[in-house]
């Protein structure tokens, strides 16, 4: 509370000086030094408390207000005299803030639900674990929350019914797994136990009788009783009642509401809906002439359709256990982790593993994704592997999934912007953007062909594959959106332009559906980093070094792509007047 008040007089001392032409305002560096310190110091409600968060609407109200104070102290910084480090900082900021903005502005708390998770399904990432007595004893306080954390999001979902702003009712097929599975009738076999089978062996037994009684308790009596609760409201009250339009320009508000994450997933303001549509109709039919010539090249005899349905329907294309699915994508792993020595000057400390994902979320989850970890944590971090459905999860795509989701893509970018020096604010560590991200998700798949990680051409033909799906994801997420599609309609063109299983497809479709715009964020990034690594090979020529290329990318962590494109041009003016 102190610090709020110095915070508080700083602010508006600077916010005077900035409204009187006559006074000048101090020091640039020192005025964003304290915005940014107000903001990462900011307690935004008692994390002792609400051990789950905070989830009302006059939270979200409060945060609004305060970002929007925030961005008027901006009128005393001056980018001219700030360093690089601190323009970027600026900037990032900025563009935070008025997301925080936006979030109260559309109500984006009403609707806490994705096709493929939620905010009570979000609930299995608490699931780590226990090192120490702490650990136990946080992880206890926050299953104890849980009915507070429930209400919390009940009284927004109903509100949200309310007002047509519900997810649609099609992609809630299969859903009843993210609650059913933690319905269980012995304790033990909850998911929310497992951290509490493996206590450290340091405890004493009778700490250990304390905690694991503790645990017995908080599971019978809070944890299972909350998905009770969960799974008769969504049974009783939020299917029966909730929308059956597609889009979500179709909701109140929704044209705007769609326009604004165009922009925020895009960090730009240059694109239509329009626009990313013919952009991804391009990309479709450049990458779909590809796809071709492999499959000539192969000497296949039928058409491209033949082709697809000779890929999701042959045994050799798929792994006949878990074991084997994970073995492979080990094996790959440690393969691309031996050549990034090649290609990148600064690799990242902490380690990574692979592992299945959580039974409790598999069936409508994606077919591998990226779990990380905090700098300090004694946690590696997770590439996470699909193992439900094996007949669903192709061989030939798993490299391009491997190095997207482990090295380099994620794991390696997601690390290396934890690590980065005390030059760099906290809030830009922790911070991600998907235009950036996903971006250089995306290019690490192209990136991959140089690091000789396909080998066969049904490899080579899966890279091309995830490539078409995320210049698919333009098409068919501005159709979504903004041009009417059905669900159908989708499903017919990613089944008729990329080689992903129908399981895939579909849970996929139903991702675009109940998460407006994110999916632009993959292609629109991979384009701009390509774009610029061409223009910077051209112009360089023979002093083009691709690490130091990666270097410059990767070494401010996370930005919007006009940042980005600032530095590579920066890069490439320096390189040339050496």
């Amino acid at each position: 509370m102190k610090f709020l008040n110095v915070c508080f007089l700083i602010s508006f001392s600077i916010l005077a000086s900035c409204n009187s032409v006559e006074e000048k305002c101090g020091n640039s560096s020192q005025d964003l030094e304290t915005l940014i310190k107000s903001y990462e110091e900011r307690d935004s409600y008692d994390r002792e408390e609400y051990p789950l968060g905070l989830f009302t609407r006059e939270h979200y109200k409060e945060e609004a207000k305060y970002a929007e104070d925030q961005l008027h102290y901006f009128g005393c910084i001056n980018m001219e005299e700030l360093s690089e480090t601190e323009q970027i900082s600026a900037k990032l900021l900025k563009f935070v803030l008025e997301d925080q903005i936006d979030y109260y502005k559309f109500e984006r708390f009403l609707n806490p639900l994705l096709s493929d998770s939620g905010f009570h399904s979000s609930l299995n990432y608490q699931i780590r674990p226990i090192s120490n007595d702490f650990d136990a004893e946080e992880y206890l306080k926050k299953l104890n929350s849980l009915p507070q954390f429930v209400d919390q999001h009940f009284v927004n979902l109903r509100e949200g019914l309310a007002k047509g702003v519900s997810q649609p009712k099609v992609i809630f097929k299969g859903y009843e797994s993210t609650y059913n599975d933690h319905i269980v009738a012995d304790y033990k076999e909850s998911p929310f136990y497992q951290p509490f089978k493996k206590l450290p062996s340091i405890f004493s037994e009778k700490y250990k009788d304390s905690i694991l009684t503790a645990a017995k308790e908080t599971i019978e009596e809070k944890v299972i009783p909350q998905f009770k609760r969960i799974k008769t409201f969504f049974e009783t009250e939020y299917l029966p009642k909730t929308r059956t339009t597609l889009g979500v320009s179709e909701t109140p508000n929704g044209v705007a509401y769609y326009q604004n994450r165009i922009n925020f997933y895009t960090t730009s303001s240059q694109y239509t809906a329009d626009d990313i549509h013919q952009i991804g109709l391009k990309e479709v039919a450049r990458i779909r002439s590809e796809m071709k010539k492999i499959i000539a090249d192969l000497n296949f005899r039928g058409s491209f359709p033949d082709f697809l349905k000779f890929l999701r329907t042959d045994k050799q294309f798929y792994a006949t256990s878990p074991k084997e699915i994970l073995m492979i994508a080990r094996d790959m792993a440690k393969r691309a982790d031996a050549q990034l020595p090649k290609f990148f000057k600064t690799l990242p400390r902490k380690p990574y593993g692979v592992a299945p994902v959580p039974d409790a979320i598999a069936p409508k989850y994606t077919g591998g994704r990226y779990v990380g970890t905090s700098k300090n944590s004694t946690e590696p971090g997770y590439y996470w592997v699909n193992t439900y459905d094996l007949p669903s999860r192709t061989l030939y795509t798993l490299p391009s999934l491997t190095v997207h989701e482990a090295v380099p893509g994620h794991h390696l970018q997601g690390s290396l912007n934890n690590e980065l020096g005390d030059s760099i604010p906290q809030f830009r560590r922790d911070l991600y953007l998907s235009a950036y991200g996903e971006g250089w998700g995306l290019y690490s798949e192209f990136l991959a062909d140089e690091m000789g990680m396909y080998t066969t051409p049904y490899e080579q033909f899966g890279k091309f594959t995830y490539e078409m799906w995320r210049a698919c994801r333009l098409v068919v997420d501005t159709g979504i959106h903004a041009k009417g599609w059905t669900r159908q309609k989708v499903v017919d063109y990613m089944s008729e332009n990329t080689a992903l299983s129908l399981h895939e497809i579909n849970t996929e479709t139903d991702r675009y559906i109940s998460w407006p715009g994110q999916a632009l964020s993959y292609k629109i990034g991979e384009l701009k980093i390509r774009e610029l690594r061409n223009k910077a090979e051209k112009e360089l020529g023979s002093e083009f070094n691709i690490r130091d290329f990666h270097e410059v990318v990767l070494e401010q962590g996370t930005v919007t792509l006009a940042i980005l494109e600032e530095r590579v041009d920066n890069y490439i003016q320096k390189v040339n007047n050496e």
